[in-house]
This record gives C-alpha cells, structure tokens and sequence, in this order.
C-alpha cells in the first residue's frame, strides 16, 4: 500500500530565510474562513495579509477577527505581498483565482476539487509544471487523525497490498455545492484516498450508478473501480450519497497481510493483521485439513487486533502546515497537480459512467 508522505524531498534551505510567510485567502466562506483563522493564528511563521470575497460582509467580518485586509481582487491581494494564497471559492471559479497568482510565482493551495472538469484541471497542473509555483490541493481526509494513524500503523509491518476497498460516505443534504453532483462534491474525497492507496494510479475500469433526486445531478452514486497493479487485480466499491437521513463516513480496506477500518467521523480505526499469529494459524489450517472440530476456536485469536491510536490534532491545521512547508523548503506537496487532476479525471469517468445507465 503506498500511502501519503510528506512534502518530497526539495531544498533543505528556508527560501525566506526565516522572515515570516505572507499568506491570503481567496474565497472565505464556510471553508476559507478556516484558512483564514490558521494563517492568523494556527501556524508559526505565518502571517494573515489579506483576503478576497465578493461579499463586503463577509470581508469586514474576517478582517476585523484577524486584522487583515479585504481587497475585491486577486490583483488587489496581489499588490499586498503574498507568498501563498488558499482558493475556496466555488469550483468554477478555481482557475480564474489561481492563474494570476501563480503566474506571479505564488503558491496556490485550491480546496478541493481542483477544477470541475479533467480539462480545466489539466491546465492548472500544467500551469504550475510552467510557471514552477507550488500548488497543492485540499483533500483534508488525508489529514484526518484517524488517517494519520493509519498510515503509521501502516508503516510498521508488511506491506499492506490492497485487494478490495469498501466506502461509504453519506449524509443528510445540505443545500451546499449543489452545483456540481456527488461525485465532485463528495466522493472526491474517497477517490483521493481510493487513488493514493494505489499509488496514485488510475482505475482501468469503473461502472457506476446514479440517482438525481433534489438537484439536476446525481444526489447518490455508487462507483466500482478496478485497477490492474503489478501485484494483481484491486476493486474498490465507493458510495456516496447526500439524501441520507444520518452521516456516515467508513473505508474499509482488505489487504494481503492486513485488514483496516477507518471510520473518519468518529476519528477512530482498527488494524487486523493476519500474520500476527502464524504459528497458531498454521496449526489451525493443519487440523481443519485434518478434520478436526475446530467449533470451540475463537477466530480472534489467531489475528492481532491493534486499536489504532489517533491523536486530537485539527486536520486543517496539519494540511496548511504542510503547504507552508512545501512553499518554505520548495518541495512538493503529497497532493500536487498532478493527484488533484488524477482525482479530477477519475470523478469525471464516474460521472460519466452514470449517464451511461440512465
């Protein structure tokens, strides 16, 4: 199983030579008021320049929280001096925040998805491959505690070779990001992991189906992904839904030496490893060939159960520090371009493939 790391491997010298990092928002919303509150507060080495919204409400609140600026324009934001810059503005407005900005070599982290369709997604990732300005996207599940502590956990024993993935994320409708279906609003974010786990290869093939009940997309999906991987064949079976009548967020992951579930809601997990007990589990193979009545036998025995142990940290406090870093030190960030157009494209064949069966 590959999983996240951090930023890769760039200069190990501070760019800024220690002076603090000029950051903004664009966009601060329900999202990007987060942003704001951690580059004013969150993050040493980091301070809070200035932040775009088209609602003069909105810009006055934040400033007057943080001590900022409220400009009208990218351009504006520009004029102040920013180093890096986080774009939660709808989707269809990603690629117009970002171009200027990374243009003019800031770095750029946009939530997520990158962009509402493969195409646009394709030009950011090729823009910042051009320009050499850092971009990161926010896939904040990476980030989550309970993520974390299973990509240590992960790291610690065999590799965990993925068989079969099952994911359900669901929850009551909201009347937010109804723009754009489930898919891009929600699944996105499963697909990340789904991607990651892969080591970022793309599905050869996927079916999926969907419902449009409240909005003019699909309110529901359920996705079957299969990769074809150097060590055999991978399905994942991902659903998402935003009419349900309680919220759900479960991944399970079956693997070769390992089973894991990672409930992200409830920022808890479990690890069952099959090798833990090899001996008593040869011994048990040796007597059912055998014929034995083995009906007494608990199965838990013969597995290791191992709790996973999930600190209390705020995922998008870990996921900006991480894009400061990587805008500190020039190193790539875990989720670059290149994985936020991957999840893009993937979210794009599912949809796709909905409207195949309807």
């Amino acid at each position: 199983m590959t999983t996240a790391t951090p930023a890769s491997a760039g200069s190990s010298a501070d760019r800024f030579a220690g002076r603090t990092v000029r950051c903004g928002v664009v966009g601060v919303g329900r999202m990007g008021r987060h942003h704001a509150r951690v580059y004013a507060k969150d993050l040493p080495g980091c301070t809070l320049v200035g932040v775009v919204d088209a609602s003069p409400e909105r810009r006055a609140e934040v400033c007057d929280k943080f001590g900022c600026k409220g400009v009208e324009t990218v351009e504006q934001l520009l004029a102040l001096g920013v180093d890096a810059v986080s774009i939660a503005t709808p989707t269809v407005h990603h690629f117009a925040g970002a171009e200027p900005l990374l243009k003019a070599g800031v770095a750029c982290l946009i939530e997520k998805p990158l962009a509402g369709d493969a195409e646009t997604a394709q030009r950011l990732r090729d823009l910042s491959d051009s320009t050499g300005s850092c971009l990161m996207v926010g896939h904040i599940e990476r980030f989550n505690p309970v993520m974390r502590a299973m990509q240590k956990a992960a790291a610690l024993g065999q590799p965990i070779i993925p068989r079969f993935m099952q994911v359900v994320r669901v929850s009551p409708m909201t009347f937010r990001s109804v723009d754009v279906g489930v898919v891009m609003d929600m699944m996105i974010h499963d697909i990340d992991v789904v991607l990651m786990m892969m080591g970022g290869r793309e599905p050869d093939f996927i079916r999926a189906a969907g419902v449009s009940v409240i909005t003019p997309h699909e309110d529901l999906c359920n996705a079957w992904l299969e990769f074809n991987t150097p060590h055999g064949r991978c399905v994942a079976n991902v659903t998402a839904s935003r009419l349900a009548l309680k919220t759900e967020r479960v991944t399970r992951i079956t693997g070769e030496n390992a089973y894991i579930k990672i409930d992200y809601g409830a920022k808890k997990g479990n690890m069952i490893r099959r090798i833990a007990n090899e001996i008593q589990m040869q011994e048990m193979r040796e007597s059912l060939a055998a014929g034995r009545d083995l009906s007494s036998l608990k199965w838990d025995q013969l597995v290791n159960i191992e709790e996973l142990k999930v600190d209390d940290g705020e995922p998008i406090v870990a996921e900006l520090a991480e894009f400061i870093d990587a805008v500190r030190f020039s190193r790539r960030p875990s989720i670059d371009a290149e994985a936020g157009f991957a999840n893009v494209r993937t979210a794009q064949r599912i949809v796709e493939a909905i409207k195949r069966t309807m």
